[in-house]
């Protein structure tokens, strides 16, 4: 077994530990064990999620619009700007 000392305990949180520690019938040490690993237990990581994933849950199919993807390497003719008008003038 290892041990943890912790310090700077501030005399309130130490006198509350003790009277759960009594109240439980156990030792100071016994019942910050207890809590320790009742805390711990408690945390689950969470999953972690690839990019894929966050991206199709963040811009899936329901949350966007369905576009029609032009065909590779084409490329539209460019429209050339219109200087005919009288503000040109």
């Amino acid at each position: 077994m290892t041990s943890v000392l912790i310090r700077n305990v501030d005399k309130t949180l130490h006198a509350r530990l003790k009277a759960r520690a009594a109240a439980n019938h156990r030792s100071l040490e016994e019942e910050a064990r207890e809590l320790l690993r009742a805390g711990v237990a408690r945390q689950e990581p969470p999953a972690r999620e690839n990019l894929a994933a966050l991206a199709r849950r963040l811009f899936g199919p329901e949350h966007g619009a369905d576009l029609d993807i032009p065909p590779r390497g084409f490329a539209p003719e460019p429209i050339p700007p219109d200087f005919s008008g009288p503000e040109y003038e």
